[in-house]
């Protein structure tokens, strides 16, 4: 399931964009451009909700961007919507394979799905 959470970007004194998570203690990153920090700001929050998925901690609810409150010492540059895809109840579909694929699978786990699921979450992440 596809979730958005909000990120706040700052400039610091120097030519670096923060970006903090208002629901995520802790989940910062930055880049050069706000367009890297952005970018680095996905990454950090596919990690940290991983984090807590494995940890089996409980995910917050997106704050609405209209309740974000931040200090005054902070060069807000922009509030942002970052992505982040949360896992949700596994569903049945039909594939076609070919054969020989199918037997490699097998030769090397011992639940198809489950193989074909992790391995489709670490091609996607690497995109």
């Amino acid at each position: 399931m596809k979730t958005y959470f909000p990120a706040v970007i700052e400039q610091d004194e120097g030519s670096c964009f923060g970006v903090f998570f208002p629901d995520f203690l802790g989940c910062v990153s930055a880049g050069d451009t706000v367009e890297k920090a952005v970018e680095n700001a996905r990454k950090a929050l596919k990690g940290h909700t991983q984090c807590m998925i494995d940890d089996e901690d409980l995910l917050p609810e997106p704050t609405p961007v209209t309740d974000i409150e931040i200090d005054d010492d902070i060069n807000v540059v922009c509030i942002t919507l970052i992505p982040v895809y949360l896992p949700s109840k596994a569903k049945r579909i039909n594939i076609t394979l070919d054969e020989n694929l199918i037997e490699q699978i097998d030769a090397v786990a011992s639940n198809r799905s489950a193989f074909i699921a992790e391995a489709t979450r670490a091609r996607l992440s690497s995109l």
